[in-house]
């Protein structure tokens, strides 16, 4: 399997050249090269519903990171 390269990689940061988080910047979590994904840190958060397991007692709303298209993220 060979490695496919792209404009950004993990641990570098990143800035949103388009979409609803225009201007934002974050370091880059991970890169999903199969759906051409980028994550971000603390850019698109979306908030879960967790149900209570036996980790998590409470359960509740979290905040998590979503993904961006790599199209709309360049390096900063």
């Amino acid at each position: 399997m060979s490695k496919v390269k792209t404009h950004v990689s993990k641990g570098e940061t990143a800035e949103v050249i388009s979409g609803n988080y225009k201007g934002q910047k974050g370091t880059v979590i991970n890169v999903n090269l199969k759906k051409q994904q980028v994550l971000l840190d603390g850019v698109r958060l979306v908030k879960k519903a967790i149900k209570p397991t036996q980790e998590n007692q409470t359960g509740g709303i979290i905040e998590q990171n979503a993904p961006i298209a790599l199209s709309n993220v360049k390096k900063a």
